[in-house]
């Protein structure tokens, strides 16, 4: 980069997990899928993700989006989105934070206080229904990619001994492990143990197992630990994800909980329809169902509905000078 660079952005929240949504500053992305535009990113742009995702524009759990056009016939928009370790093949609070920014901005119409979005990810085709009051959006429910239980029982030694966990796929890798396994609850005075206790976990089962989902090679790795626990508000579960490099989801996890339903569904916990609200480490809400099962290659799959609300918190033009010296950003966690 030779010259000043110009960014603006679209902030918002869902469930309390940041969205900054690229409006202008990135070249055009020319892949014909959006897994070729994802690397594109990587191997083109990624000065962009670091200078708006870490210090000083961002900090060590920035979460962030980028729109391009639609990939199939019928979708409305592709997405890209990226965190502090890179990009994500799908984000729930992701997807009703961007169909929140895109209805309130006007930039979609809406119909009988009602919108449809349909997003091209790199986990497959997901579809946003929003319920839009006086111009807000209430509610965004979206029905997510097929959902599986890849391995039951993945046997893993940690600090504190042999455990066992299952690995899921809810639009992407999840480990889950109860937090008393760790002797830890779901609270944010705990939050530095949960990340060292959620990467030692993730690390262990990647080198356990080779994960890589069967439609697309791309789609590998472990992306998070999901650390479930009790809630004492009259949620059906607790959880904290903590992904990438240790980020600390402040939302209940979209793609999370989408795994969480299809573990519970799996494990005979949960019947098609019914109702299941997860409550993340601050305490927001994400409901979700099980609509549907299905299979992926010789996995029994269901297909999730992930619902919650968002808000936007803020317009900004960030300026990335040539000769700052933390141009591409740093972090200190």
């Amino acid at each position: 980069m030779s010259v000043r660079r110009t960014i603006t952005t679209i902030d918002a929240h869902a469930g309390g997990e940041p969205l900054r949504l690229i409006t202008s500053g990135l070249p055009r992305l020319t892949g014909g899928t959006i897994l070729d535009r994802r690397r594109e990113m990587l191997e083109q742009y990624d000065d962009i993700r670091r200078a708006l995702m870490w210090e000083p524009r961002g900090h060590a759990d920035m979460y962030g989006a980028i729109l391009t056009p639609p990939v199939t016939p019928g979708a409305d928009y592709g997405v890209l989105f990226m965190h502090n370790e890179g990009y994500s093949t799908m984000c729930g609070h992701g997807t009703i934070a961007l169909a929140t920014i895109l209805i309130e901005t006007g930039i979609v119409p809406v119909v009988d206080e009602a919108a449809t979005i349909r997003f091209n990810t790199p986990a497959g085709l997901v579809t946003a229904y929003a319920s839009v009051r006086e111009g807000r959006a209430v509610e965004v429910r979206f029905e997510n990619v097929p959902s599986f239980v890849y391995s039951k029982d993945v046997n893993i030694t940690t600090s504190l001994g042999e455990v066992t966990v299952p690995v899921v796929f809810g639009g992407a890798f999840y480990a889950l492990v109860e937090s008393n396994r760790a002797g830890l609850k779901v609270v944010p005075e705990q939050s530095r143990r949960l990340i060292d206790f959620g990467m030692e976990i993730k690390r262990a089962v990647e080198a356990k197992l080779d994960v890589h989902h069967p439609f697309e090679p791309e789609l590998e790795g472990i992306y998070g630990t999901i650390i479930t626990d009790a809630s004492s508000t009259g949620a059906d579960g607790r959880n904290v994800t903590i992904f990438a490099d240790g980020e600390v989801d402040r939302s209940p996890c979209g793609t999370g909980t989408a795994a969480r339903l299809a573990w519970l569904h799996a494990q005979g916990e949960l019947t098609i329809d019914q109702p299941y609200v997860h409550e993340s480490i601050t305490g927001s809400r994400f409901s979700g169902r099980v609509l549907r099962t299905t299979r992926v290659a010789e996995w029994e799959a269901v297909v999730p509905e992930i619902a919650g609300r968002a808000y936007l918190t803020g317009f900004h033009t960030f300026i990335v000078e040539p000769d700052d010296p933390f141009a591409n950003g740093f972090l200190v966690r």
